[in-house]
């Protein structure tokens, strides 16, 4: 069935645009057969690894097939665009509407250059985003706290090695107080992306990196990927926080663990344990990989919640579909009871659909603010 959906797009384009034209048969056929081979790219990747999350191919084959995957998706809204616009058109003419040869194929061109402009910006080196946040009770000592967070990596065959090396050195390049990861670091087991994850390891800020875990370390034998990670020198907070200190001041850093947890048969999401023994009335950021439940984070007392997860939604238009999957949580800050959600586009994207229109890859650098009044 999974892979059955992804095959409409194609089923749509091979009716609706490339039946219509004015081919001979056999090429017509020839180019059904690609157009279904290229839709079942999650279908090959998982005759390559044994998961659809993990495409074990070269990087250039996975770049290329993202490309001819989201050219089918493409093309499949603007071919339904085009069938909308020439219903309409006869219904006001009261006579039939052809669509021309020519708009069939600049539509196809048009869907090939944004896919190839989409995973260009999907596979690129993020640069940093500065957002700055007041914090209500904010100790004097930490105005000025510099916070970086990277989410979504998804180190795999598209973001190997030298991708992860050049997004560690930025990261350090941005003279944070703190560097903190909200989860999805990989596709893959450990035996996949051991050299891939290396580079991490040279992450480095002077209160430390502190990470939790995403949905995806749960697909990929989650004790492994927890116990491999933390080898690398990064603390992680699954149901448990760090306090941050400057002088007699303290910050709190909560994280909790993914709702998809249980699932794998692990503990899930719990704010109260996490927040046990935390010093009373410290301001509370909290990483949470899904940002659905922020309105609960906020009840609590959070004063930040830092999330990834959407991916910005990947694209203007999906991002509102994407949006009602996550409590309307997609892309950028909000203010939930009181508490401030950021919800970070991603610093890398799932290589199952890599592409990003309008919804661009970031690390963002949070600067803390005492809150006026």
């Amino acid at each position: 069935m999974f892979h059955l959906i992804f095959a409409t797009p194609a089923l749509v384009v091979i009716a609706r645009w490339l039946l219509p034209l004015g081919l001979p048969l056999a090429a017509k056929a020839a180019l059904a057969i690609l157009l279904l081979l290229a839709s079942q790219f999650h279908l090959w990747n998982r005759l390559s690894s044994g998961s659809v999350f993990a495409p074990e191919f070269p990087r250039a084959v996975v770049l290329l097939l993202n490309g001819a995957f989201g050219a089918i998706a493409l093309l499949a809204v603007l071919q339904i665009a085009l069938d909308l616009g020439a219903l309409a058109t006869a219904l006001v003419q009261r006579s039939a509407v052809a669509i021309p040869d020519g708009v069939r194929l600049a539509a196809a061109g048009l869907a090939v250059l944004l896919a190839v402009v989409g995973v260009a910006q999907a596979a690129r080196v993020p640069p940093v985003r500065d957002v700055a946040v007041a914090i209500p009770g904010l100790p004097p000592a930490f105005e000025g706290y510099r916070l970086l967070q990277l989410t979504d990596l998804h180190l795999s065959r598209l973001f190997p090695a030298p991708w992860a090396r050049a997004v560690v050195a930025r990261a350090n390049g941005a003279n944070a107080d703190l560097i903190v990861v909200t989860g999805d670091f990989i596709d893959g087991s450990v035996a996949m992306r051991r050299d891939d994850v290396a580079p991490l390891a040279d992450l480095s800020a002077p209160d430390g990196v502190l990470a939790i875990p995403g949905n995806h370390e749960y697909f990929f034998d989650y004790p492994a990927w927890m116990r491999h990670l933390a080898g690398l020198g990064l603390t992680l907070l699954p149901n448990a926080h760090a306090v941050l200190a400057r002088g007699d001041s303290r910050l709190v850093v909560a994280g909790v663990t993914d709702a998809s947890a249980p699932g794998a048969g692990q503990p899930g999401p719990d704010l109260a344990a996490a927040l046990a023994g935390a010093p009373p009335g410290a301001p509370v950021v909290l990483l949470d990989h899904q940002p659905r439940a922020a309105k609960r984070a906020a009840s609590r007392g959070v004063a930040l919640q830092l999330s990834g997860h959407t991916h910005g939604g990947m694209i203007l238009g999906l991002d509102r579909l994407v949006a009602r999957g996550n409590n309307g949580f997609v892309s950028g800050t909000y203010a939930v009871g009181g508490m401030t959600l950021h919800v970070g586009n991603g610093t890398g994207i799932w290589p199952g659909f890599a592409l990003r229109l309008g919804r661009p890859s970031e690390m963002t650098r949070f600067t803390l603010r005492v809150a006026a009044g």
